[in-house]
């Protein structure tokens, strides 16, 4: 069966790698971002570059997109998509939003014939280069059987979660949650560490197959904490937009969260102070000059 021609709209950090392994996969994919020199790395790995949205849009059979956030996800697919899209098309969309967001969208695409998944990722730039992402999905079950040969391609862990188009939201916006703890929780733990006099190295060996071990725990600590380097994988900006749209989901259901404004504040302090385009886990380094700062 000849393989769909691949859109990909967003050829950032994460969407750039995603779009080369379907391009590795042996699919034709045709590919815009706002930064040329995305642009350029794509098409110089095999992609199409596109001169707009419009021409991807026109283009392709299944429109994949990795986007910022709620913003341009509704202006891309609702301004353009909606409104130049075809029947049958099928749109595959990575990127971080609300539920709400996700069913607005796969509304309006509905009204083209166009089928719609939400399908949120988790894994960091690290796994987007090797195809090892987690890929949180919702909707319709045929549609996600149409997709799955090129999610495949993009994530190790590929989960159908229900035919809500939200569902996958959901999940990626705990998955967040849980992240905006830890890494706050690092960070402070392992100042706290460091004023005992302890080898952080040594600690991050024991803690590892100890009960304190996590995930981010390893990807802050060894990444980026251990070699002092904090160029961004996920930003603290784009943490904080993600605790604000779990904080949004909660009020929707009527729930006080009460960490989550804490979370959030702690977060907001650290991009205030120049913070907010490293790599979260610098939240490591700000409780270094917060610790630093001379008491009133």
């Amino acid at each position: 069966m000849e393989k769909p021609v691949v859109g990909f709209l967003g050829l950032g950090k994460m969407g750039l790698p995603m779009s080369l392994n379907l391009v590795r996969g042996g699919y034709e994919v045709h590919g815009y971002d706002v930064v040329p020199r995305s642009l350029k790395a794509f098409a110089s790995e095999g992609g199409k570059a596109c001169a707009s949205v419009h021409d991807v849009v026109r283009a392709a059979d299944v429109l994949c997109a990795s986007l910022p956030g709620p913003a341009e996800v509704t202006q891309v697919f609702g301004e353009v998509v909606a409104q130049e899209g075809r029947s049958g098309q099928l749109v595959i969309d990575f990127s971080t939003v609300s539920p709400q967001v996700n069913h607005r969208v796969a509304e309006a695409l509905a009204r083209r014939g166009i089928d719609y998944l939400g399908a949120p990722v988790s894994g960091g730039v690290e796994r987007a280069v090797d195809g090892t992402l987690t890929v949180m999905v919702g909707g319709a079950k045929a549609a996600f059987d149409r997709a799955k040969p090129m999610l495949d391609l993009i994530g190790q862990n590929v989960f159908h979660i229900s035919e809500d188009v939200g569902a996958g939201s959901v999940v990626k916006l705990v998955n967040n949650y849980f992240i905006g703890y830890y890494t706050l929780a690092v960070a402070e733990a392992l100042t706290l560490a460091g004023e005992m006099g302890m080898d952080l190295e040594q600690l991050f060996s024991i803690l590892n197959v100890s009960y304190g071990q996590s995930r981010i725990y390893e990807r802050n600590w060894k990444l980026f904490i251990s070699k002092d380097f904090y160029e961004p994988g996920f930003t603290t900006r784009l943490l904080i937009k993600d605790l604000h749209l779990a904080k949004d989901m909660a009020a929707a259901k009527g729930l006080e969260l009460p960490m989550t404004d804490v979370l959030i504040g702690m977060y907001e302090k650290a991009a205030e102070r120049g913070y907010a385009d490293l790599d979260m886990a610098a939240m490591y380094r700000y409780i270094q000059d917060v610790k630093n700062e001379p008491r009133a």
